[in-house]
């Protein structure tokens, strides 16, 4: 994915603010190429005080007097759209939508509209996009704020990016080596003695107590030191029963 082949591109914005606010949201997700079609005011002191520490993607914003011209050199073109159409038209959510684009980035320049802030796209406006893109909201109030829906979509652009240092990240070597089979089954004993111990376990009708806590466990990987913790607050468990049990 290039990201410097993905351009937000705002039309008829009302508001400068959201303007600011889009440009902002594109800066914290690494997108720079900001295109607004006949904006209402623009440059304008809100769009900058929203903007904060972007105002290098509204300083480098490319003002066009129709879509036409925003999009001319574009291969690839996604509308945003929150309504049903008569004509049915290949849709998608933000995550399935971002993997179209990013895919096409790489060779191609992507054009992702956004209408204005009351009735979004118009349908011709529409018509000149290769793929819809819908954002889930609850029924009981669907309406985003223009800078919210860019920032989903860009968020969804970041995370393809990331994904390889994220997982790397999630794959870092452990600070201590995870317990071996053979250490949990000895604690998998030990545990069980203890419940015995403390007469939370019935020997004589065990149920499935013991196969219940082996997947509690098993759906966490414990290492050696987390281990030793467990087995100490075992083993500490066991002499206060010895304990009560020799002041009887």
């Amino acid at each position: 994915m290039n990201l410097d082949n993905i351009r937000i591109v705002l039309v008829n914005t009302s508001h400068p603010g959201n303007i600011g606010g889009v440009a902002r949201a594109m800066k914290n997700m690494g997108l720079s190429r900001l295109y607004l079609v006949e904006p209402k005011q623009f440059p304008d002191e809100q769009a900058s005080w929203r903007a904060a520490s972007a105002a290098d993607v509204l300083d480098n914003a490319v003002v066009t007097a129709s879509l036409d011209e925003a999009v001319a050199d574009c291969q690839f073109v996604v509308g945003t759209s929150a309504r049903g159409r008569r004509i049915p038209w290949p849709l998608q959510d933000p995550r399935r939508c971002a993997e179209r684009m990013a895919s096409q980035s790489a060779s191609e320049q992507v054009a992702v509209l956004f209408g204005r802030e009351d009735r979004g796209l118009t349908n011709d406006e529409l018509k000149i996009c290769n793929l819809h893109l819908n954002i889930p909201t609850s029924a009981d109030y669907s309406s985003l704020n223009l800078a919210m829906a860019v920032q989903v979509v860009c968020y969804e652009l970041r995370m393809l990016l990331d994904v390889d240092r994220l997982s790397a990240a999630e794959d870092a070597e452990w600070d201590t080596p995870f317990a071996t089979r053979e250490n949990m089954e000895r604690y998998y004993q030990h545990l069980e003695s203890t419940l015995v111990d403390i007469e939370f376990l019935d020997p004589a009708a065990p149920r499935q107590l013991m196969a219940r806590l082996r997947r509690l466990y098993s759906r966490v990987r414990l290492d050696e030191m987390e281990l030793n913790i467990l087995r100490g607050i075992l083993t500490e468990t066991q002499k206060w029963v010895r304990k009560a049990r020799s002041g009887e």
